[in-house]
């Protein structure tokens, strides 16, 4: 692997969910015992569902605690804009995107088909397999 990643909400809900292949399961368990990503917004994402019950709101916060959170700043703000004015994307997806591409993070998600089109943005494909 060797790259900093980016867990994108689908795989973490995945994760959590246990809805991943075991193969793939195996691979993200050694990502969440070491050093990963999450933006500001995958957290909105993960622990802003009204449906979340106790024992999943506890697990996507043990993952959050864990995680390297990167926050809503000027550099990321102009590179979300500009990725907007670019493609049409929707503005969760495109701070995810734009947090990557400043801070040098592959991308892992399952919804490559809103990222795919992103000049210079990384994907960490080997991982995961539904």
């Amino acid at each position: 692997m060797g790259h900093k990643i980016l867990i994108d909400t689908n795989i973490a809900i995945g994760y959590i969910g246990n809805s991943l292949s075991v193969e793939s399961m195996d691979k993200l368990d050694k990502i969440f015992n070491g050093e990963y990503h999450i933006s500001v917004i995958n957290k909105i994402e993960l622990l802003g569902y009204p449906d979340l019950s106790k024992i999943e709101e506890e697990k996507f916060n043990l993952l959050i605690d864990h995680s390297i959170i990167h926050s809503i700043d000027n550099k990321t703000i102009e590179k979300t804009i500009a990725i907007r004015k670019n493609h049409k994307i929707k503005i969760p997806d495109a701070f995810i995107a734009a947090t990557c591409l400043v801070n040098n993070l592959h991308i892992l998600t399952l919804n490559m088909k809103d990222f795919e089109k992103i000049e210079g943005l990384k994907f960490q494909q080997d991982i995961v397999g539904v």
